[in-house]
């Protein structure tokens, strides 16, 4: 009978919500260069660069939307990235180093 209730319990409060997923990417900095000089992400993904030079290096968006101290050896930076755009970004120590995160669109009815 307890069985019988719980069940009845759990059809009569409905599904259960379902948790948030959120999205990462990885950029690693090496050779005095990004790993992905252009990656395309979804809205929400929180993108994690990871400085395996030897050199310190930096992240920073052309346009002051994101920008990360510098980063020693085996440091990391993330940002999420909530709207749609196209971010260019470079290491203000080494300005060659470029790179850009394109976000595109999420599709409704998908």
């Amino acid at each position: 009978m307890r069985a019988l209730l719980v069940t009845a319990a759990l059809l009569l409060a409905g599904p259960a919500a379902a948790p948030a997923q959120t999205e990462s990417a990885h950029v690693e900095i090496r050779d005095q260069g990004f790993s992905a000089p252009s990656l395309t992400v979804k809205p929400g993904t929180t993108v994690t660069w990871v400085n395996h030079d030897d050199d310190t290096h930096t992240v920073t968006s052309t346009v002051d939307t994101f920008r990360s101290p510098g980063l020693d050896p085996d440091e990391t930076f993330s940002y999420t990235f909530t709207k749609p755009g196209t971010y260019e970004y470079y290491c203000t120590l080494h300005p060659l180093m470029t790179g850009k995160v394109i976000v595109t669109p999420e599709r409704s009815g998908s």
